[in-house]
């Protein structure tokens, strides 16, 4: 499956901003949300081929959204990359239990990204 849409979800304006700059530069189509709720709305209004995950967000964190998302039958087909700022091994090794099928530390390389990102193509 070729990835088109992304669905980016990280509560920080500035990293939202950044992202997109890389992946639009690259041709995604890439839709945000802020929160968990909002996630969770994109989601539904239109299935995205990928969705990178920021973990530290108000409300729902992002390891508690991987899992709501990556056990839902309609979304268990949705790669997610953990996206975040938590290095630790133990942070990763719980967002991959989580359900993610990759995990970059912030701040982002935007050839990492763009190379994990390629793995699902």
């Amino acid at each position: 499956m070729a990835i088109h849409k992304i669905l980016l979800v990280d509560d920080s304006k500035t990293e939202l901003y950044h992202l997109c700059e890389i992946l639009g530069k690259r041709g995604y189509e890439v839709r945000t949300a802020e929160n968990g709720d909002e996630a969770m709305r994109r989601l539904a209004e239109d299935k995205p081929d990928l969705i990178l995950m920021d973990v530290v967000m108000p409300g729902q964190n992002g390891f508690q959204l991987t899992r709501t998302i990556t056990r839902d039958p309609r979304f268990a087909d949705v790669p997610v990359i953990m996206c975040t700022s938590k290095g630790q091994e133990t942070d990763r090794v719980w967002g991959m239990r989580q359900g993610a099928r990759e995990y970059i530390v912030k701040p982002v390389d935007g050839a990492e990204l763009l190379a994990k990102i390629k793995t699902f193509d």
